[in-house]
């Protein structure tokens, strides 16, 4: 995970895709596809931009990152908005909602 993070953010010119963080990244059994999820810093939504940019990036950071870890078979990658941090923080807002309620009914 953090050679992806490292690879997006000092090697790729891209600068759509250096507003993002790496939350995750899970490889398949066979080691032959890798799901690399990530947020967009300071939003809970991933804009098309976003999308785009790690698109055009994939095979670049593919390359790289089986440079780095001299691997014979890289996995396939594919990117993924991860929703878990949306949801997070919508739930904290709910949970803070029923707290000011509490505190306003006793």
């Amino acid at each position: 995970m953090a050679e992806i993070s490292d690879i997006i953010s000092k090697e790729v010119k891209d600068p759509r895709v250096h507003a993002i963080t790496i939350t995750s990244v899970k490889v398949s059994d066979d080691l032959r596809n890798a799901k690399i999820y990530f947020v967009e810093m300071g939003k809970d939504e991933c804009s098309n931009e976003i999308r785009t940019g790690l698109t055009k990036a994939t095979g670049f950071v593919r390359r790289e990152l089986g440079k780095r870890l001299n691997l014979r078979l890289v996995p396939e990658i594919n990117f993924f908005h991860d929703q878990s941090f949306g949801y997070g923080s919508r739930i904290d807002k709910i949970l803070a909602d029923i707290a000011r309620q509490d505190a306003k009914n006793d």
